[in-house]
């Protein structure tokens, strides 16, 4: 993506950025490329910032987040962002480093899917020994959410039994799944039409059915959260308080509004193929998460429980999820 469509959906936002009068300013900054932004639009659109009694400032940046979390903690914790979002086990790593910073609403299951060519041998779990499997990268979550499921449910470890090649970017890892470089490959949920939706390709699962399994619970549970800074949360409560409430409101439009999303395809997405946007708001309502209460929590907890165990506390970077991290009460 060029910083010219980051300027246009800059603009988009910036059409919505009415004055604030006397509400709290939460300031946002996201990634321009980023899902997030499609919720954070709908939230500006219809303005249920304001109706929830603050004023949300959304800024798409480029480059300043591609540091992690490093850059997400100072920035937090100095004042000059208040929400930002990342996965939950990031935020309980840095949290346990000392960063004053809190997971306070859910976005959703941020995960992918195996892709591979029709006619594919792999039918499911059970049939990953013995084939070339691609990654971004080998701590991606895809995968060790992979090896968690194959381990408690098949009773082997694809690690040992497939053979597992990493990219070097979602983009090289597109092109050795249309290469046939590798059997199938793990994709980013919103990539995955790119392929599905173009070409000779199916969905084999989404790594989120083994999110629900692995996690023990009915409800829908969330890997990427929204946080902000200890500092700005007791400062301004209400306004957390509010951007939840806010956020609620925006992902029941987008769960119902197709209009909305053609809009948002037309504004912040490159593609401008139908059926491509079609497939990204199917799976934006299939991986976007509502809501999260202690039953979401606890399944938060028990997920973190397999990952250790496959992965261990040294690759996660957190021996366990530090006390105050999570939040479904504000």
């Amino acid at each position: 993506m060029n910083r010219d469509h980051v300027g246009a959906q800059q603009a988009a936002f910036d059409a919505y950025h009415e004055d604030p009068g006397h509400r709290p300013t939460m300031c946002a900054r996201f990634e321009h490329n980023g899902s997030p932004r499609f919720l954070l639009y709908a939230i500006k659109r219809f303005g249920f910032d304001h109706d929830h009694g603050f004023h949300l400032d959304v800024d798409l940046v480029t480059d300043e987040l591609e540091s992690g979390m490093e850059t997400i903690r100072h920035r937090l914790d100095e004042g000059d962002t208040d929400l930002v979002d990342t996965d939950y086990i990031s935020v309980a790593r840095e949290r346990a480093a000392g960063a004053r910073i809190v997971a306070v609403h859910p976005y959703g299951r941020t995960v992918g899917s195996l892709v591979a060519p029709d006619g594919t041998a792999i039918a499911g779990l059970a049939d990953l020994s013995g084939h070339r499997l691609g990654v971004t990268r080998r701590l991606d979550k895809n995968w060790i959410l992979t090896r968690a499921a194959c381990r408690e449910f098949h009773g082997f470890d694809p690690a040992e039994t497939a053979t597992l090649v990493e990219a070097d970017s979602r983009d090289d890892l597109t092109r050795m799944i249309r290469e046939g470089e590798v059997d199938a490959g793990f994709q980013f949920w919103p990539l995955v039409p790119e392929l599905t939706e173009t070409g000779p390709f199916v969905e084999v699962f989404p790594v989120a059915e083994l999110v629900q399994r692995l996690a023990d619970t009915g409800r829908k549970l969330p890997i990427a959260v929204f946080l902000t800074g200890e500092s700005y949360l007791d400062t301004h409560p209400d306004a957390v308080q509010g951007f939840a409430a806010a956020a609620r409101d925006g992902v029941d439009r987008l769960l119902t509004d197709d209009d909305l999303w053609a809009e948002i395809g037309d504004r912040l997405m490159r593609t401008d193929d139908p059926a491509v946007v079609r497939a990204i708001r199917d799976g934006w309502r299939d991986m976007a998460v509502r809501d999260w209460d202690e039953e979401s929590v606890d399944g938060m907890y028990r997920l973190f429980d397999h990952l250790k165990a496959v992965a261990g506390a040294e690759a996660l970077g957190v021996d366990g999820i530090p006390d105050g991290t999570l939040r479904p009460d504000p």
